[in-house]
């Protein structure tokens, strides 16, 4: 319990509220936020992302060989990004002084980098964004009448150096956030940053994918948060992807396992790693859209009224298919150990796997670049000494996702009968309850998923 700043009040619940990119996109996108978090007194920490487009300006600033021509341009869209947010605020000029300070240090990271690339100042450059939106939409929300401060989350979010995905210190970052940033709830509402963190070596550190979520769900279990809401550009999470479908609609309420399905199966809306910390503490999600947000949202939470067969279908693309085939498998032991060593020393992750006697075929999600270089390559390669190996691009993985599918005895009529005219080229189910996966040609998704939505959510 803290006293609010609205009124001075007892209050008993506590909003971490997280805004992503296109919500603080311009001050047109950070008023509509300000004014979701002045009408909502419980929110007292508000967690940003870098303002929409920033974020890959930085990631190129952050690579290797870049020219002077190119930095000196890349900073000065960043900065126009900015300034067009300032020149709508009172104060511009110390802002705009802010900022400048800010991008001056950008720019000298950014030449080094070019000179000597290295993990460690990529983080530090890929921190800015975040840096720069945390400082303008306080400013936003003081004027709309929200006394807000910004607060530094590396004074709190602790994490190891494993730079570009480092991991959090959970038990430190409770104690950390208990002692520096509680205590500034009761009259304050904390405007602080997603996806970045702080070792032990005092460096900046980033979270990785899905970074700007997980970091308001940690804050959210670290301050023992009644809610954690998630503010997007869309209105919660649908039945599936509207822009492959004209008919899939929002969704009220969701279990936590619905929704970890989705996310972990292509529901781009929420990253499955926000879902961990809300999970260990039971800590109520939702997902709205700070464009729209009178027309409310999805609850995520452990219990919900409803448990329907079918929840949601979810589609991921650009999935690689690898089939290793011996006659040394059958009755044989250990062979499975040895070609998931040759994968780990590659630091390759299995997404699904189907075996029979003498065969075994193994997902891998979004293996472009190098990693799809490496599984065509030296990976294969290396399987070759033990098995044939066949492998296929060009898939997508269509889930269904719902409730006890391993007791629905009329699946195969439900799902695979509507789709004969399409080559299935593997079926995962029965590991969980919740999912049924099959992989078809990336041409045949799309329809697919609309010919299922179609028939599970008439």
């Amino acid at each position: 319990m803290y006293f609010s700043a609205f009124g001075g009040g007892l209050m008993s619940q506590l909003t971490v509220a997280k805004f992503g990119g296109t919500s603080v996109a311009d001050h047109q996108a950070m008023l509509r936020c300000a004014n979701i978090v002045k009408n909502r007194p419980e929110t007292r920490v508000v967690v940003v992302s870098a303002s929409a487009g920033v974020t890959n300006h930085l990631v190129r600033l952050s690579q290797e060989n870049v020219s002077t021509q190119e930095r000196e341009q890349i900073i000065a869209e960043i900065k126009a990004i900015q300034v067009n947010i300032i020149e709508q605020l009172e104060q511009p000029q110390k802002l705009l002084g802010q900022i400048e300070a800010l991008l001056t240090e950008l720019a000298e990271l950014a030449s080094q980098q070019s000179m000597q690339h290295t993990g460690q100042t990529a983080d530090a450059i890929m921190s800015f964004g975040e840096q720069m939106s945390s400082l303008l939409f306080t400013q936003v929300l003081r004027s709309v009448g929200v006394d807000g401060e910004r607060f530094d989350v590396r004074d709190v979010m602790a994490t190891n150096s494993l730079y570009g995905k480092a991991v959090v210190e959970v038990d430190l970052l409770a104690t950390q956030a208990q002692q520096k940033l509680l205590p500034k709830l009761a009259d304050k509402v904390v405007v602080t940053q997603g996806f970045i963190g702080r070792d032990g070596l005092g460096n900046t550190t980033t979270l990785g994918r899905g970074g700007s979520d997980y970091s308001a769900a940690l804050l959210a279990e670290a301050l023992n948060a009644d809610n954690l809401a998630i503010w997007t550009d869309v209105v919660g999470i649908f039945t599936t992807d509207p822009r492959i479908t004209a008919q899939a609609r929002a969704i009220d309420e969701i279990s936590f396992g619905e929704a970890a399905e989705m996310a972990t199966f292509g529901a781009k809306i929420l990253h499955p790693a926000t879902l961990i910390p809300a999970m260990r503490c039971n800590i109520p999600v939702f997902v709205g859209s700070s464009k729209e947000p009178e027309r409310g949202g999805t609850r995520i939470q452990q219990t919900v009224a409803s448990n329907p067969t079918y929840r949601s279908i979810a589609l991921r693309r650009e999935q690689t298919l690898v089939t290793v085939k011996s006659p040394a498998m059958l009755h044989a032991s250990g062979f499975l150990a040895k070609v998931f060593a040759i994968l780990a020393k590659h630091e390759l992750s299995v997404d699904l796997i189907t075996t029979s006697e003498i065969s075994v075929a193994l997902t891998f999600d979004n293996p472009t670049g190098s990693t799809q270089a490496l599984i065509n390559s030296t990976v294969v390669k290396e399987l070759e000494q033990l098995c044939e190996v066949s492998v296929e691009h060009g898939l997508s993985l269509v889930a269904v996702i719902g409730n006890n599918l391993h007791q629905t005895s009329d699946l195969g009529e439900q799902i695979f009968d509507k789709v004969e005219d399409t080559v299935i080229r593997m079926i995962c189910h029965g590991a969980s309850p919740n999912n049924v996966c099959f992989l078809v040609p990336e041409q045949a998704a799309n329809g697919v998923v609309e010919k299922l939505h179609d028939t599970l959510f008439v």
